[in-house]
């Protein structure tokens, strides 16, 4: 099974990456990612024997963070991956810091984190990309995510989530 950790988006958050992805003019084959499926991955753990879910959800269970703030504010084409993405130029100290003891917890190496949300895949030609307003992003909790890319789009489903402290937790 495929795994791996990330941050949805609340419906507001949702709506608005809709509407600037709504805004993308793609040429074939080039397509948007459904709503659904909106994420910013912070932790790509791969396939992984049936054995290792037990492990990785008590490594979830024991991660204590605050919850952070951060805001997607750059529209970008990235012409290696094929996507167009919403990205956060700039991650705040709280999203690194999770982010590398999530990774170290985990056994990955902490190379670069970029948090970004892809909008569009399978897109050859890099499209006009407007300016975009950013898109503030409060992130209240994180998930354990199973990946099946065994159809024409990928299907994820939320295996387990837990919260991120609010600052009144830290008391």
């Amino acid at each position: 099974m495929r795994l791996f950790f990330a941050l949805w988006p609340d419906e507001d958050v949702t709506r608005q990456l809709v509407r600037l992805a709504r805004q993308l003019s793609l040429e074939s084959p080039g397509r948007p990612v459904e709503p659904k499926n909106y994420h910013v991955t912070l932790a790509f753990v791969g396939d992984v024997a049936d054995l290792k879910l037990a492990v990785l959800q008590q490594i979830g269970r024991s991660m204590q963070a605050p919850r952070f703030s951060f805001a997607c504010d750059s529209l970008e084409f990235w012409r290696k991956s094929q996507v167009v993405v919403a990205a956060a130029q700039v991650a705040p100290p709280a999203l690194l810091d999770f982010w590398k003891r999530l990774n170290h917890a985990i056994g990955l190496p902490c190379e670069r984190l970029r948090a970004h949300v892809t909008l569009a895949r399978k897109v050859s030609q890099a499209p006009v990309l407007q300016a975009m307003s950013p898109i503030a992003w409060r992130a209240t909790n994180f998930s354990l995510i199973r990946s099946d890319t065994g159809g024409a789009a990928s299907a994820y489903t939320v295996v387990e989530t837990w919260p991120l402290l609010d600052e009144t937790d830290n008391r």
